[in-house]
């Protein structure tokens, strides 16, 4: 701490003490932001100690993309009542923005999954896998709805739980055990996004977490019958009871130019019998 602080700085220390550019300084000056303390009579100007706070505050709320004009008018009317209001405001945003960077992050480590899967991937295994529960927004999919409608009920959920972007989240399809045990292997129930830090729970579906049957399907999605009657023997035959849904996601729409290899991954809750 400065022992002297009626002490005037010039300039170019108060730019060094702030670690800023004088050049900074000199815009403020210009659009009325924060002036001087003084000019002297050879034109240089000279900055306060007790300024220091101020331009710490205007850095910060610059750094927070507060804009020019709002710091303006805080800084020619600060009280506590301004400061507060402005805190919270940016506080608020700042939880928005931290979530969705954790958001980003889940879904880019889902991808980076992926890609270590893609590597050594048995499209013809099939296994068993524990996966922890997760909410996700379905879209019904139902015969008399066009898929631009469906389009936009996808579009019109993402903004409802404050989704920014598609990809923020994984997503895909859902079909129902009874559709699959009935045949009806085109019969898709809905589409679904996962919400990565749900903002509310209430009306999401809940994937349950734990054993769920994991299988692979390379191709257009006229075929993929036939890896359902594959999944269906393969777990009569090791005696597992399928239940609830079949999830399917692409895995590898990233780095393919053909729909013909395209990789969707299945995962069907299981229940021993």
């Amino acid at each position: 701490m400065l022992k002297e602080k009626n002490t005037l700085f010039t300039i170019g220390q108060f730019a060094a003490l702030h670690e800023i550019n004088k050049k900074t300084l000199m815009w403020y000056d210009e659009i009325n932001l924060l002036k001087p303390a003084c000019i002297k009579e050879n034109g240089y100007r000279y900055y306060s100690y007790q300024q220091s706070a101020t331009l710490e505050t205007i850095l910060m709320l610059r750094e927070l993309n507060v804009s020019l004009e709002e710091i303006r008018q805080f800084v020619n009317h600060r009280t506590i009542e301004s400061f507060d209001n402005l805190l919270k405001e940016k506080i608020a945003e700042l939880s928005q923005t931290i979530s969705h960077l954790k958001s980003v992050q889940k879904i880019l480590s889902k991808h980076q999954q992926d890609m270590e899967i893609l590597r050594s991937l048995d499209i013809s295994k099939i296994s068993l896998v524990q996966k922890q529960k997760r909410y996700l927004v379905t879209v019904p999919v139902t015969p008399d709805i066009s898929f631009d409608m469906e389009i936009a009920q996808v579009i019109a959920k993402t903004k409802k739980y404050q989704l920014r972007r598609l990809h923020d989240a994984s997503y895909g399809a859902m079909i129902s055990m009874e559709n699959l045990y009935a045949g009806n292997f085109d019969k898709y129930t809905a589409l679904y996004i996962e919400m990565p830090y749900p903002v509310a729970k209430k009306g999401l579906h809940l994937q349950s977490g734990g054993t769920y049957l994991r299988a692979f399907y390379k191709g257009s999605w006229d075929k993929i019958s036939d890896k359902y009657k594959e999944i269906l023997a393969y777990a009569n035959n090791k005696g597992l009871s399928l239940c609830g849904f079949a999830y399917e996601t692409g895995i590898n729409e990233l780095v393919i130019d053909h729909i013909d290899e395209y990789i969707t991954q299945i995962e069907i809750p299981v229940i021993s019998k």
